[in-house]
């Protein structure tokens, strides 16, 4: 039986840059269309995010050339992830950012006496404190494991323990989802039962979810 459910956050509870083209370049006041990465969305034709994928770089530093590239565009240089979203009047605008069924899922699985918590690399690092300090449910979290202040990132197995350990389960017990498949592997191989997050079907990824752990909604 799974008693607990370990997320990722980044484009798995929140919406990811990808599908957010269009509010990034009416912010930026940047012509429609200028955006033209989109990731899992169009692999083929994001040659980085297909490195990416290969292990050739890491997330951050697929984030980091992207936040890079759209500074360029408004006249600013070496631009980070928190610079970009600055621009853009900050994060603080959750039911635009966060995506529902995130939010309903983890409402279910405390409703129904379950464990929930976060296993992200870098929200603080990509959103800025206040962003994190301010999440909706926050305080509904068993555990929060953010590893921007740490150097033990994910598939590092410390991590996942880390985070097992705070809920105070059994890595069998505990459900964990992310959209990179490196980090399912990771959590594979410390015993997690995994579900590989597909960013462009999130409402089907939810429903299993809510499926699995047997929750009615």
């Amino acid at each position: 039986m799974i008693k607990g459910l370990l997320l990722d956050f980044g484009s798995v509870i929140s919406k990811s840059l990808f599908e957010r083209h269009e509010l990034i370049e009416e912010k930026l006041n940047l012509q429609k269309g200028t955006l033209t990465w989109k990731g899992p969305f169009e692999p083929e034709s994001d040659a980085l995010w297909m490195s990416m994928q290969r292990d050739e770089i890491t997330e951050r530093d697929y984030w980091r050339a992207r936040a890079k590239e759209i500074g360029k565009l408004v006249g600013q240089e070496d631009w980070s992830m928190i610079d970009l979203l600055n621009a853009m009047g900050g994060e603080t605008d959750y039911d635009k950012i966060l995506r529902p069924e995130a939010v309903e899922t983890i409402k279910l699985v405390k409703q129904a006496g379950l464990k929930i918590g976060i296993l992200s690399n870098e929200i603080e690092l990509f959103t800025g404190k206040a962003f994190v300090d301010n999440l909706p449910f926050l305080n509904e979290l068993d555990t929060f494991y953010d590893a921007t202040h740490s150097d033990i990132l994910k598939p590092d197995p410390r991590s996942y323990n880390t985070a097992l350990e705070n809920l105070k389960l059994h890595a069998r017990e505990v459900l964990f989802v992310d959209d990179q498949l490196r980090n399912i592997v990771g959590a594979m191989k410390c015993g997690l039962k995994t579900l590989h997050f597909d960013i462009t079907q999130p409402r089907a990824c939810y429903d299993y979810v809510t499926s699995v752990m047997n929750i009615k909604k």
